[in-house]
């Protein structure tokens, strides 16, 4: 235990009944993430079990689940979808030191922790928390409520946020939607799915990257890499590329200055089964996006908002580089032996010729998460328009094979290599009349852009692991390894393909 911080961020809500009490129990539940500590303070009878029934019932999806007051039990433990929550009232504790007999501090890890009566354990509660702290409103209607919301330490600026987004749904329209967190990528964004009347759209909620340690001439990474800091390149790409006719959501209102989304809601229908396996009638319609796509003169600077611009950036060397290089500093991070300083130069210079053709390749836009997890299949729609497209903040100015690669080589799905050299043919056929495009050439610097980009997620895997404690990612590695095989095969990658097989397990031992 840790003692308790002073100061931090506050709002108050003005609660009229137990409906409202409902809306705001699920308000803060969609921003809990594995590991916090929520407590709730206030009298008898001002409603903190009423609050915590609410926010359990809403987590598990279960309106009619017992959520029984833990006054004689004082610890309740709950298994939902997304965590463990572990439901705890102190009020019997005659002092602190009754935690540990209590197994306060042997809970489960990620365990999300409500606690009423936290003022029992005052100064021995973590710094990190939000506290919500319950009164009666009598002046109001006999079931009114004021909540005060504290967030403390590394909670004050989620509490912060928390409040700009009760602003921006009252401002929207959407405060009284009944709102579902949709499953996630690996990103910090935070998606739901809001319903309101007869109107579902989709809530993006995605805080301002905040700069890391520079890395390379006083540079953080996503700086290097050119990831966006802010939504204003997705307000603009969505924009520009449903000027094209593709089927990018219709932003119906952006907060560019908070990072708030309400956009359409394209629905849920995937161009894989279930399990996720390629549908190829629906991969065939992705590649000729793609192929459509490339054959256009695009351009680099797109509107956000009036007098207000987005230029793509260049998916310059810089950004290849560092993006390799995760292999390195993450996944043989533990090689045994250790990448010596001989090692690590002979894979940047390898690289550095490898990736020449693609920087002098004809430029078109990048999307660079086009794959499987961010397509969705629009039945209703026509042609090309059919694919949904979801994730393209980072998107740059580069090669046109680097998305084609992506999509065929996905690291989430097993691609059939049968399937991904039909589906290349069928690019190809689409763009043989193009004075951009040379098959041979195209064919090469896919090859090239795929095994970059198996290079540098077999990096974020592990990176996503070791420093994120997210193991579920580590499943994919064999499939990134087998993709990174069949790239490296091409003739024209011969001596990254031998770098590799020498120092990268397992395929040096092949």
């Amino acid at each position: 235990m840790f003692p308790t911080a002073s100061g931090g961020s506050s709002f108050t809500v003005m609660l009229p009944g137990e409906r409202a009490t409902a809306r705001f129990a699920a308000e803060i539940a969609l921003a809990l993430e594995p590991g916090d500590l929520v407590t709730l303070s206030g009298d008898l009878g001002a409603g903190k079990t009423t609050f915590a029934r609410a926010l359990i019932r809403y987590l598990a999806g279960d309106e009619s689940i017992e959520v029984p007051s833990p006054t004689f039990t004082l610890m309740q433990s709950y298994e939902l979808p997304r965590f463990v929550l572990v439901h705890a009232d102190f009020y019997r504790l005659s002092g602190a030191a009754e935690l540990a007999e209590l197994g306060f501090d042997d809970l489960p890890a990620g365990a999300v922790v409500l606690v009423e009566w936290p003022d029992r354990a005052a100064g021995f509660l973590p710094a990190d928390r939000l506290d919500i702290a319950f009164t009666l409103a009598p002046q109001l209607s006999p079931d009114a409520r004021n909540a005060r919301v504290v967030g403390y330490g590394a909670f004050a600026a989620r509490a912060t946020r928390i409040s700009q987004l009760r602003g921006f749904l009252e401002e929207t329209g959407f405060a009284r939607a009944r709102r579902r967190r949709m499953v996630g990528d690996a990103s910090t964004r935070i998606f739901e799915r809001l319903a309101l009347d007869q109107q579902s759209v989709v809530l993006m909620n995605a805080p301002r990257r905040p700069d890391g340690p520079p890395v390379r001439d006083g540079k953080p990474y996503s700086a290097i890499a050119h990831l966006a800091e802010d939504i204003a390149p997705y307000v603009a790409l969505a924009a520009g590329l449903r000027e094209r006719d593709l089927s990018a959501p219709a932003i119906l209102r952006a907060d560019l200055d908070h990072g708030f989304i309400i956009m359409e809601d394209l629905g849920d229908d995937r161009i894989v089964s279930d399990p996720p396996a390629p549908i190829e009638a629906r991969y065939e319609v992705a590649v000729d996006l793609l192929a459509a796509l490339h054959r256009r003169k695009l351009p680099h600077t797109l509107a956000v908002a009036p007098q207000l611009d987005y230029r793509l950036p260049r998916y310059d060397l810089g950004a290849f580089l560092i993006e390799a290089e995760l292999l390195l500093d993450w996944y043989l991070a533990d090689a045994e032996p250790a990448p010596t300083n001989a090692v690590r130069a002979d894979f940047i210079a390898l690289w550095r010729d490898a990736l020449d053709p693609a920087l002098k390749a004809f430029p078109t836009w990048v999307l660079r998460d086009y794959h499987s997890p961010n397509l969705l299949w629009l039945p209703q729609r026509q042609g090309i328009a059919r694919i949904g497209l979801l994730d393209f903040q980072d998107a740059l100015i580069g090669p046109a094979a680097y998305d084609v690669a992506s999509l065929l080589q996905d690291a989430r799905v097993d691609v059939p290599e049968s399937l991904e050299v039909g589906l290349l043919s069928r690019y190809a056929r689409a763009r043989l009349d193009d004075q951009h495009f040379d098959a041979a050439e195209f064919a090469m610097l896919y090859a090239t852009l795929a095994a970059q980009r198996a290079t540098k997620i077999l990096g974020i895997f592990a990176r996503l692991d070791r420093r994120d404690g997210k193991p579920q990612y580590l499943r994919h590695i064999p499939r990134l390894l087998r993709y990174l095989q069949r790239s490296l095969a091409h003739p024209a990658l011969a001596p990254l393909r031998a770098w590799y097989e020498a120092n990268v397990p397992p395929l040096n031992g092949l």
